[in-house]
């Protein structure tokens, strides 16, 4: 069985192409649930690909009010631009593109956290560019309830895109080489919603050797209001 400290530091990290996914300490990978053949595929889409990201200074430095509606319901956000600007600039000019309109939520860690913002619900896609440097990382590694964070690939700071997660539960997740994961905003509503899809849990046949998987019931994102 993995330690709890290297499966959560699985979870909110991004798959590198076909690659397995890998925890930072234990090589642990994750089945890809689009691809299990005892699941109805998520449902995908296919958004406008990008060169680059936004400037951090679109950010305006400056708290932006973010309203998440899913099939589930609405989860309410406010980004904090002067604190993590590349982050704020970034989701929200993705939200104003309608980039995340229709993604699921293809991963759950049941009792911590909603992994999101990844149009080919396979953990693998993204917007067209990646970016860097990480911002905002606790020091103390732990991310409290309503957190709102970048998820990366492992080891590397540069390889941000579109995926973020929601944190229901306060979690432990250990730096590694590249240092934290970008918290750029907060919960501000909804976390009734969230903690009612972790309790959920994941779908059993979706459980990958990390122990996270896709939610038992699909959460799609189906519009992003930004303000």
């Amino acid at each position: 069985m993995l330690g709890f400290a290297a499966l959560i530091g699985a979870i909110v990290l991004l798959d590198r192409g076909a690659e397995p996914e890998a925890s930072p300490t234990d090589g642990a990978s994750t089945t890809d649930p689009a691809a299990d053949a005892t699941l109805d595929p998520l449902p995908t889409t296919i958004p406008e690909q990008y060169a680059a990201p936004p400037p951090a200074s679109d950010s305006l430095d400056r708290d932006w009010d973010v309203t998440l509606t899913t099939n589930v319901g609405d989860i309410t956000m406010v980004l904090h631009g002067a604190d993590a600007p590349q982050a704020v600039a970034n989701f929200v000019f993705l939200a104003r593109e309608g980039f995340y309109d229709g993604t699921a939520c293809h991963r759950l860690m049941p009792g911590a956290l909603l992994q999101c913002g990844d149009p080919t619900a396979t953990g693998t896609g993204g917007p067209g560019y990646t970016w860097g440097p990480i911002e905002n990382a606790p020091e103390d590694d732990l991310y409290p309830a309503g957190t709102v964070a970048m998820a990366r690939a492992g080891n590397d700071g540069e390889s941000m895109g579109s995926q973020f997660f929601l944190v229901y539960a306060d979690v432990p997740l250990p730096s590694d080489e590249a240092g934290g994961y970008s918290v750029f905003g907060e919960i501000t509503g909804g976390m009734d919603i969230l903690q009612q899809i972790g309790a959920g849990g994941v779908d059993p046949n979706s459980v990958g050797a990390d122990g996270t998987g896709r939610p038992a019931s699909d959460v799609i994102i189906t519009g992003v209001e930004v303000e």
